[in-house]
């Protein structure tokens, strides 16, 4: 999990997601990308039409399920969109542009790995602790206890290296995660993982950093200004003294920074490029990077690259060199390098000034249209132009939380209603689809008599088709207020 940021059972039977045909079999399951007009004239309710059964298929491979189990039908769907493989799509071109930094034969692409991971692979085999909180229902999607869709393309991390194929890699994939709904989150996104590694059983005398210093050398100095105060390693941010010496981190350090610092490059000189065509009068700020010291359990030390966008400093991915623990139990314990991921979606809203990350999931053809021909000429690259923006509905939602018995409040650490926002988010992104814009908790209040608690959030709705009558609208939050009541048994207020 590069990214900062980081219930009730239900399915359905004999569901086939990815099948050569490209068919989705559902048991009338809402579907994620639907006409806004077809969203409102159903009178059924999805939630309740569904069949709880044991299997569920999964690009033609089927699971068992068990109390884990908290996937709802329009993520299931979304498993076989991947964005990343689509000609002509934002997504699709941003990971080209970043690839061709990084090329082959040295780095090798992997593009079509299997959403579906065990928790080995997606937590264990990167040093996640056991009460890691990623590992929580509240914010994975879960098949079963030992199955579930990734959280992040570092779930192939081990498994790469494994198979020990190339120097280098990159692995572009669809990632999921239970998260808050506004407009740059979405529980179904894109990530690119990223290493490079050295062998000292390959390299003349064993001396990694020589031949890492070697490398630095080939590649181009990046035209940028780079604000880096850190030393390599600190207390905060450790060498790996066990198993590295100064010279080979401070070498891979290097040789890391510079790669992700022409990456960039590249990226926002597209940008620019882009800006200008769109209005030759633009005039942007000239670009600039820092290195951020940081966290990760599978690098150390690690970092974050910031860039100065718009007046501030945003985060656009995270980077280390990899825990030598993950080579050695990978089987190959005489290599050492260094790994970054990034969110391509976030990337995507820069490079073509897309402001809501709902657009990359539309059908329209006005928003498609926009993007045509860029795969194959990625000169032709311009900014995006928003189609008519519809007002907005905003309702409140408010309840009353349910009592935690003594015993299940004894034993759970912290706040027992923390996941209640991404409980509720995660309905409403199930009951309306794309039509929720954001769903915000805007109190938390405790009645100073009673003792109950109620929470407050403000969904904001707006379809990307039309304008929404305050009777659509109303018709829309009466679903999601029937839902919540339902799945989490609260009292409505």
């Amino acid at each position: 999990m590069w990214a900062t940021r980081l219930t009730t059972a239900h399915s359905c039977a004999g569901r086939a997601i990815g099948s050569p045909a490209r068919q989705v079999n559902r048991c009338n399951a809402v579907p994620f990308l639907r006409n806004t007009r077809r969203l409102l004239s159903q009178d059924a309710w999805p939630l309740e039409r569904r069949q709880i059964m044991d299997d569920v298929s999964i690009n033609n491979t089927t699971y068992k399920k068990d109390s884990w189990f908290n996937i709802p039908d329009n993520v299931f769907h979304m498993t076989t969109h991947r964005l990343h493989l689509r000609k002509d799509h934002p997504v699709a071109i941003t990971r080209q542009i970043i690839e061709s930094v990084f090329p082959a034969p040295t780095f090798k692409y992997h593009n079509n790995f299997d959403p579906v991971v065990t928790t080995h692979q997606n937590f264990d085999s990167l040093g996640f602790p056991p009460d890691h909180p990623g590992r929580m229902k509240t914010d994975t999607f879960y098949i079963n206890k030992d199955t579930l869709l990734r959280t992040h393309t570092s779930a192939h991390q081990a498994d790469v290296f494994r198979a020990n194929e190339s120097d280098g890699y990159l692995i572009s994939a669809d990632v999921y995660r239970r998260d808050e709904i506004d407009r740059s989150h979405y529980p179904v996104f894109h990530q690119m993982e990223g290493a490079r590694s050295w062998d000292r059983a390959k390299v003349a005398n064993g001396d990694v950093a020589s031949a890492v210093w070697a490398d630095i050398l080939k590649l181009p100095s990046p035209k940028v200004k780079v604000k880096d105060p850190h030393p390599t390693y600190s207390d905060r941010n450790p060498l790996q003294a066990k198993h590295h010496s100064e010279a080979e981190a401070t070498a891979i350090a290097a040789h890391l920074k510079r790669s992700l610092e022409n990456m960039v490059v590249e990226l926002f000189s597209r940008a620019r490029a882009a800006a200008l065509k769109a209005d030759p009068d633009f005039v942007d700020e000239p670009l600039k990077v820092r290195w951020v010291e940081a966290y990760f359990p599978f690098t150390s030390p690690s970092w974050e690259m910031e860039v100065l966008y718009n007046g501030g400093w945003l985060e656009v991915l995270g980077c280390g060199i990899v825990q030598q623990d993950i080579y050695i139990n990978a089987g190959v314990p005489s290599q050492l390098g260094w790994a970054f991921g990034l969110g391509l979606e976030r990337l995507a809203m820069l490079l073509f000034n897309i402001k809501d990350i709902r657009v990359f999931w539309s059908q329209d053809r006005r928003i498609l249209g926009q993007f045509k021909g860029v795969s194959e000429d990625l000169s032709t690259l311009k900014r995006y132009v928003p189609v008519s923006k519809h007002p907005y509905s905003r309702k409140d939602l408010s309840f009353w939380l349910p009592p935690i018995p003594e015993a299940a409040a004894g034993e759970q650490k912290g706040d027992v209603y923390a996941g209640v926002p991404k409980e509720i988010a995660s309905i409403v992104h199930e009951v309306v689809g794309e039509v929720a814009e954001e769903v915000k908790k805007v109190d938390d209040f405790v009645h100073p008599t009673t003792g109950k608690r109620s929470h407050c959030y403000s969904i904001t709705y707006r379809s990307f088709e039309r304008t929404l009558s305050s009777e659509e609208a109303n018709k829309l939050h009466d679903r999601v207020r029937w839902a919540v009541e339902e799945r989490l048994g609260v009292e409505l207020r």
